[in-house]
């Protein structure tokens, strides 16, 4: 019998459709009733996709409201991330008296130390690191765990936790249900699965395509050194959109969000070296429509999981052709419409015919400044300023010539 949400405990089915859930997504309707029977979970499916409700679902399902101390932990790899499932699974539990807290680096530990002393969250949601630092102070026990989860797997590999990661699981009992989701399936991925879960568990795909239909991808030929005006250009033609916009470091981050800004646009960067307070403002800001244009790195933006993102562009292309998914991923959710647009330069044509996702997508010349531009500009900018010397040649053409041929002469020339 195919999978609805009627089939939940009527507790979770009113806090789902408080939530705005109708239709269970193809990843739910394939995850979560392989959950509720108690089977391990392998699920390849993207951030986007809802897959936070589909493991989420079946543990508050799982869990009584009467029991004390931690019942499920989820491990992600941000604490962005972090924040974002533990206050999903809190609503999906709001009427069984369910709750999840979060655990994350760059806050005070004593505050969390306190909260999980109570043991009144039954789902702990954190990052591997902080997660080991409180095991190791003896705050954090796991004896009592019967849902383990990895979710964006592959992510928290890239990142370095993968020793953390088998640290955390050896604390936790061996008969558990696990699951595991991500995006990709490489090596180390397939050895925490053959490690860690058991071998009759369930492998769950969902698309065959990573991309999704809803977005359109272009990608637009610059010179280097017209960059940061074609993204001017591009943000002033979408003003309004929520956008995105990628960058390789937290410097890069920085020094974009500081040149955008003396363009007159109000963008606002998220990278590792702000503070988790700083952080917390950008996204609300973001979150909340008060600040249109996001700058990020990669890591930073892991987690980031916002459906009204409706333009992601790749200011520079990423090393990792897999991390070209991940970014465009960030917008076309929930059946929206979403624009990537990548902007390449002459050393980076190779980085792009290496990403899968861009074939088929025929390249266009941006031009920075088109004839419209040309003309806006002239129609509305000031004469103060200029030398009497070119005023002087001006005028002289313009007693020999006709004015229109003039004028056409130097647009031509320019153009």
């Amino acid at each position: 019998m195919e999978f609805s949400f009627k089939q939940l405990d009527e507790k979770v089915q009113k806090a789902l459709e408080e939530m705005g859930f109708e239709e269970p997504t193809p990843i739910q309707k394939e995850a979560i009733p392989v959950a509720l029977e108690g089977h391990d979970i392998v699920g390849q499916a993207q951030t986007g996709t809802g897959k936070t409700a589909a493991f989420g679902i079946p543990i508050v399902e799982g869990i009584s409201p009467k029991e004390r101390g931690v019942k499920a932990l989820i491990l992600t790899p941000t604490r962005e991330l972090a924040i974002q499932v533990a206050h999903e699974i809190s609503l999906i539990g709001k009427y069984k008296g369910v709750s999840a807290y979060p655990i994350y680096g760059g806050v005070s530990i004593e505050k969390q130390a306190s909260i999980l002393r109570r043991g009144r969250n039954q789902v702990i949601v954190g990052t591997p690191g902080r997660v080991k630092d409180l095991i190791n102070r003896g705050i954090l026990r796991l004896d009592r765990v019967r849902y383990a989860v990895l979710d964006e797997a592959d992510q928290m590999l890239d990142m370095g936790f993968i020793e953390d990661i088998e640290e955390i699981l050896s604390k936790t009992p061996k008969e558990k249900q696990t699951m595991l989701f991500s995006a990709t399936m490489p090596y180390e991925i397939r050895r925490l699965i053959d490690n860690y879960l058991k071998p009759g568990y369930k492998f769950v795909k969902v698309g065959k395509q990573l991309i999704t239909p809803k977005v359109r991808q272009r990608v637009l030929l610059v010179r280097s050194e017209d960059k940061l005006k074609a993204l001017e250009k591009l943000l002033k033609e979408h003003k309004g959109t929520a956008t995105i916009v990628f960058v390789k470091t937290k410097r890069d981050a920085a020094d974009v969000e500081r040149e955008l800004q003396k363009r007159g646009i109000d963008a606002k960067a998220i990278h590792g070296d702000l503070t988790q307070r700083q952080r917390e403002f950008v996204m609300k800001s973001f979150r909340e429509g008060k600040v249109k244009t996001l700058v990020a790195t990669d890591v930073a933006a892991r987690g980031i999981d916002i459906k009204d993102v409706g333009l992601v562009i790749n200011y520079e292309l990423p090393e990792n052709p897999e991390s070209y998914v991940h970014r465009i991923g960030r917008t076309g959710r929930a059946g929206r419409e979403g624009v990537a647009i990548s902007l390449v330069a002459d050393g980076e044509k190779r980085r792009m015919y290496r990403i899968k996702g861009l074939k088929g997508v025929r390249p266009e010349r941006f031009r920075v400044n088109t004839l419209k531009d040309l003309k806006e500009e002239l129609l509305s900018a000031s004469t103060d300023g200029i030398p009497e010397k070119v005023m002087q040649i001006a005028r002289e053409l313009v007693e020999k010539r006709d004015p229109a041929e003039v004028v056409a002469l130097l647009i031509k020339k320019i153009s």
